[in-house]
């Protein structure tokens, strides 16, 4: 009779400590899944950057050599060809500027595997919860 306060304290103990066990690595898990995602989001930002900047650099050379090579060409409307580049550039780069200014306004689905995994968790345990209190009455 004297063993069985000390089992029942060996039980309480080892449940705690299982408990506790399976808080941690479902923490550790979400931990690893919302560092994975923010590598990947990481890498997506630098490769965007790289692609944009070559993309920016192509079209400036290009546009300068295509410019200078219709100047030469209409060399006596030289005016009115530049005056014409000047409009199509102003146009071409508003489009850009709104083009840009929407893709930053954007919602980004950052995080999202992570905060899906979590509500889910939350489910589960108000889920079991709710079922525990039933049983009990």
């Amino acid at each position: 009779m004297s063993n069985a306060p000390g089992d029942a304290r060996r039980g309480l103990l080892s449940a705690t400590r299982n408990g506790v066990a399976t808080l941690l690595s479902a923490g550790r898990t979400r931990l690893e899944l919302l560092g994975n995602e923010i590598r990947e989001e990481k890498l997506r930002a630098v490769r965007l950057l790289l692609l944009s900047q070559l993309v920016a650099f192509c079209l400036m050379v290009g546009t300068i050599v295509a410019v200078a090579l219709c100047v030469i060409v209409f060399w006596d409307d030289r005016v009115l060809v530049l005056a014409s580049f000047i409009g199509v550039f102003f146009v071409l780069g508003g489009a850009a500027a709104l083009l840009l200014w929407h893709k930053l306004h954007q919602p980004s689905a950052i995080f999202a595997a992570s905060i899906g995994e979590l509500d889910e968790d939350l489910r589960q345990i108000n889920s079991e919860g709710g079922q525990g209190a039933a049983g009990t009455h």
